[in-house]
């Protein structure tokens, strides 16, 4: 066999190599390409059905992507749960839109809707519209999302290449292309573990059969499994309050229902909230309930207690902590409820570069609105595409994922984010750069165990404010 010789002309390694294409046209091309492609939107939920529904509106291309098998998946999970908000402030404006011009009859605005209520009764039936229904694909889920041909590393023409989606189905993983990404997949499913320190441990990894992270429906099968027993509920939010107010319920029927509440918080009355003061009249309630019933000695409080270790003996489970430095044990527990919050999944995101706050794990730009070391009360100003922009350009976390572990979000926020960020990616900046939300206030601007914390949620001077 003769043997080819390749001649290659030298080059420096600095030296841009000499192409056909300048790099305007390759750009021009690109662009071309992508704006053919849809919106790629993460989680078939109350965001992520409103991003759809606004883009709908605007005629843009997409294409919505649910792990679970059905919409709402995870709030079905705590569908026995009555939100706090009125369904007012739980109705996305362009999905209202869309189901009013399809017959859709709205609920009372001033109800107070379970969970398994704001599926069934407006989740379900935008998914359903005519302009949703057919780009929504249930059970599948996203596994990963990178830059075609194009891993973390590569910057050259990074910008101009559409995003790629690998999205396992139940027969295979399929590859998707999108000229943008609105990752609403939130927080659910990863919770935070009962540590003070923030880790996870075998010990409590082991004692998963005797520990519930959220709200359990003591209504129904799970009731009999805290009945007469001694239970810890571990966090100090209104998760938290929601299930202590459940297990009192249950302590009215049985008295030797034993109820230990175990959070971090430098007194209890920080976890009461603004009470009568806060805008929520229902927020407001569980603070006024709560406290009721720790007056009346109802539930056992342990605070400031830093829990530090788990183990099991004989049966039962033994919490190991201090309290203001000093050792202490909460012995013969049988049951813990724990309701730590919970914190954002990125393993997906590992090409993707993010602009992520190293302490809130939130969109960067929001954290110094939301943390809790530095913000008092929880009401956010307004905020939209702009804030939550990332490294790569058209890639947006929204909803509760955008807050990271910080709390207090609510619905509208949401609602708003897509909105600004459906308004940017059709090309119309004056919608995009007005955002315009009214949240009620919490009431509690007065009262914070953080130590910088400033009084934010005082009337603002201007809409460029810190805090509104």
């Amino acid at each position: 066999m003769k043997n080819i010789e390749f001649k290659v002309a030298p080059t420096s390694c600095c030296t841009p190599l000499v192409t056909t294409k300048t790099k305007e046209t390759v750009k021009e091309e690109h662009a071309s390409y992508n704006n053919n492609l849809p919106v790629a939107i993460i989680g078939a939920g109350p965001i992520g059905l409103a991003a759809a529904a606004h883009l709908a509106e605007r005629g843009q291309k997409f294409i919505l992507f649910e792990a679970g098998p059905s919409i709402g998946q995870n709030i079905l999970q705590w569908g026995h749960v009555r939100l706090f908000s009125p369904w007012k402030y739980n109705l996305d404006k362009a999905a209202e839109r869309l189901l009013r011009n399809h017959g859709w009859k709205p609920p009372v605005l001033t109800d107070l809707p379970l969970g398994q209520e704001l599926v069934h009764q407006y989740l379900e039936p935008v998914a359903k519209l005519p302009e949703l229904e057919p780009y929504i694909r249930l059970n599948s889920k996203v596994i990963s999302i990178t830059k075609k041909n194009t891993d973390k590393m590569k910057s050259a023409n990074r910008e101009a290449a559409p995003f790629v989606l690998y999205v396992e189905t139940s027969v295979s993983t399929e590859r998707f292309e999108a000229r943008a990404v609105i990752d609403a997949s939130g927080t659910w499913g990863h919770s935070n573990p009962l540590h003070a320190d923030g880790i996870w441990t075998r010990e409590e990894r082991d004692l998963k059969d005797r520990i519930y992270y959220g709200i359990p429906d003591l209504s129904g099968e799970q009731r009999q499994k805290y009945t007469g027993k001694r239970v810890a509920v571990v966090g100090g939010g209104h998760s938290a309050i929601n299930t202590l107010l459940d297990l009192a319920k249950l302590k009215e029927t049985d008295s030797d229902t034993e109820i230990i509440w175990v959070m971090r918080k430098k007194s209890v009355e920080e976890a009461y909230g603004g009470e009568e003061n806060d805008q929520l009249e229902a927020r407001g309630a569980l603070g006024s309930h709560i406290h009721q019933l720790i007056d009346a000695g109802q539930i056992q409080v342990v605070t400031p207690f830093m829990i530090e270790g788990l183990s099991k003996n004989d049966g039962r489970m033994t919490i190991k902590g201090n309290v203001n430095g000093e050792t202490k044990d909460i012995q013969e527990i049988d049951e813990m409820i724990v309701n730590t919050g919970s914190r954002p999944d990125f393993s997906f995101l590992s090409e993707i570069r993010l602009s992520i706050d190293p302490a809130t794990e939130s969109v960067e730009a929001l954290a110094p609105l939301i943390d809790p070391n530095v913000h008092s009360c929880g009401t956010v100003r307004p905020h939209g595409e702009k804030e939550l922009r990332h490294v790569d350009k058209n890639f947006y976390l929204v909803g509760m994922k955008s807050y990271g572990r910080a709390p207090t979000f609510l619905m509208a926020t949401g609602y708003e984010q897509v909105r600004s960020i459906a308004a940017y990616l059709d090309g119309d900046m004056e919608s995009a750069l007005k955002v315009e939300l009214e949240l009620p206030e919490t009431g509690v601007c007065g009262i914070s165990s953080a130590p910088n914390a400033n009084d934010c949620c005082m009337p603002a001077a201007s809409s460029t404010s810190e805090c509104n």
